[in-house]
């Protein structure tokens, strides 16, 4: 078996230890990215439910209103926030435009997205 196909190096991949910043925002992006189209598929077939008639209805909006459905909710803002400002980083670099302020811009766009992040758990979690 050839050993780069193995299950060990497959999540190594995914192993942050001893990688550059770049490798651990492609990682991140990568992950949420995984996370947000588990979701839409999650968010589908909870939509399609809404077809079977009002108590189908009825179900899905005692549903959204349940503790763990907001969790979710807040992880795919978190997840969002994440894939998306790390995806404006990856095309300002692929593009060329800012492959020299790769840090900064992580790190500015990283903040930003913690800013978002916490202004949505505090009013979605905190009922602000």
């Amino acid at each position: 078996m050839n050993p780069s196909r193995s299950p060990r190096h497959f999540w190594l991949w995914f192993d942050p230890r001893s990688k550059h910043l770049g490798a651990l925002g492609f990682i991140m992006n990568r992950v949420a990215g995984i996370g947000l189209t588990f979701y839409l598929f999650l968010h589908l077939l909870a939509l399609g439910q809404l077809a079977l008639g009002p108590k189908a209805y009825d179900h899905f909006i005692a549903l959204v209103h349940h503790p763990l459905f907001l969790a979710g909710e807040y992880l795919v803002v978190i997840g969002g926030m994440l894939h998306g400002l790390n995806g404006l980083r990856v095309a300002f670099t692929s593009l060329g435009k800012g492959a020299a302020y790769q840090k900064p811009l992580f790190y500015g766009l990283m903040s930003l997205a913690l800013g978002v992040i916490l202004y949505f758990g505090i009013r979605m979690l905190g009922g602000g």
